[in-house]
């Protein structure tokens, strides 16, 4: 008998939304009752995501079936993904009655689009319409959480995804996950709002939870292994990848809407074998027939975002600073890599917080990779420095006090043949600070 599934839509959406989907996977269940469509508000600007997920484990506990601690299984879309996995870290000890986590083109890591969607033509095309206390607002604070590089979404990544315990595995405690989005941009005047290696809406490097964290140190008595050590000391830690058997399945010809509005036969199956995996190795089968599909996987892009935070010895944030990925240690003409720096969304209220998108094929590799890490003050009485390191991670001196401009050998990655210190894994996300 399959558990109670739930349905959760995503940012200024309705239940209603998820009718298609209702319709064919309604065969699996007994009663119609089995199948919960979540309904909430999120055009309103005093509500914050966790809100919805406070809200959220209220609903569990009313509606008949759940209340008991009954075990159930959640498709989710958009924002809904963000709505779910705070209610995880929210309620730890509730997390093993979520069986299968299904994510229909999910804002894992957030949203290009939030940061236009907060602007005064964000609120006419898509803030609330009905006339009242709330008119034409457009959810401020759900907004905030789902930009790019916004601290909540760093926040809840480093507790569910980076964190000591494990929220996504393949034990009877922990959901199984499987992660969907489309390839295809919006058409007509919404492909305006497009922006490169998305749904039209969330990034398909941004969608699934295959991630790893990397820590640069560049200041002067600091170690990010050894913070007791003077010199020699090396300058970066390289954690390993997580989740790497949760990476977003890309959808061939879908948006971010039609994903859920149109579905097709092969993602309809596929969604249906999901909630029916029960173990380690039958989730292994499922991967290996999703990577199998006929329209599954084959992006001829190779997309990866790295989201940075960048502050100094005294964790106040470097707001003036740029990340730039160079084939040789010089700035001569065409030995910089400029799709990596091309696509750069700053988070609104913070500018330390950033997040990077490149195509990794257009990343030419060769014996030398080095990464320039360049930070201002916009003071002549304020400057940073970066410190000499080891062979691991070299770091130029400071030749300005108006701009550091440090430079960490990536080469070995290079020599090795890997194509990044955080791009094992294609369409992933790096966390980097």
């Amino acid at each position: 008998m399959p558990n109670t599934l739930v349905l959760i839509h995503g940012y200024s959406d309705e239940g209603n939304s998820f009718a298609k989907w209702h319709e064919r996977l309604k065969d699996r269940y007994e009663k119609t009752e089995e199948i919960c469509i979540c309904d909430y508000v999120s055009l309103t600007n005093e509500v914050t995501i966790k809100d919805l997920a406070e809200g959220f484990d209220l609903a569990l506990k009313a509606r008949a079936g759940l209340k008991r601690n009954e075990p159930f299984d959640a498709i989710v879309h958009s924002t809904g993904m963000l709505v779910i996995r705070s209610w995880l870290t929210t309620y730890p000890k509730r997390r093993d009655r979520l069986k299968h986590l299904i994510g229909i083109a999910p804002a894992t890591f957030g949203s290009p689009l939030a940061k236009k969607g907060r602007s005064w033509i964000g609120a006419v095309f898509k803030g609330n319409k009905d006339l009242g206390p709330d008119f034409l607002e457009s959810g401020d604070l759900i907004l905030d959480a789902l930009e790019l590089a916004s601290p909540f979404t760093w926040d809840l990544a480093e507790k569910d995804m980076l964190g000591e315990v494990e929220y996504y595995g393949e034990t009877s405690g922990t959901p199984f996950v499987h992660i969907f989005c489309g390839t295809e941009e919006y058409g007509g005047l919404r492909r305006a709002v497009s922006t490169p290696g998305t749904d039209g809406t969330v990034r398909q490097a941004g969608a699934g939870f295959n991630v790893r964290k990397i820590v640069l140190d560049l200041t002067k008595n600091q170690s990010v292994l050894d913070p007791d050590k003077k010199k020699g000391v090396k300058r970066w830690r390289l954690d390993d990848w997580r989740h790497n058997d949760k990476p977003v399945h890309l959808v061939d010809g879908m948006n971010h809407g039609t994903i859920l509005t149109e579905p097709t036969e092969e993602l309809v199956g596929l969604v249906r074998d999901a909630l029916d995996v029960g173990s380690a190795s039958s989730f292994k089968a499922w991967l290996a027939k999703a990577n199998a599909g006929k329209r599954i996987n084959k992006c001829e892009e190779l997309w990866q975002q790295f989201i940075v935070r960048a502050y100094d010895e005294r964790n106040d944030p470097i707001t003036d600073y740029n990340l730039q990925l160079f084939t040789e240690q010089t700035d001569a003409a065409g030995k910089r890599v400029k799709a990596f720096d091309k696509n750069v969304d700053v988070y609104s209220k913070d500018q330390s917080c950033r997040a990077f998108l490149v195509d990794l094929k257009k990343v030419p590799l060769g014996s030398s990779l080095w990464l320039s890490v360049m930070a201002s003050s916009g003071s002549t009485y304020v400057y940073y420095e970066g410190h000499i390191a080891d062979d691991d991670a070299t770091v130029g001196q400071v030749t300005s006090r108006r701009t550091t401009d440090a430079w960490l050998d990536l080469s070995g990655f290079s020599k090795s043949g890997r194509r990044l210190p955080v791009a094992l894994h294609h369409h992933t996300c790096g966390i980097v600070s």
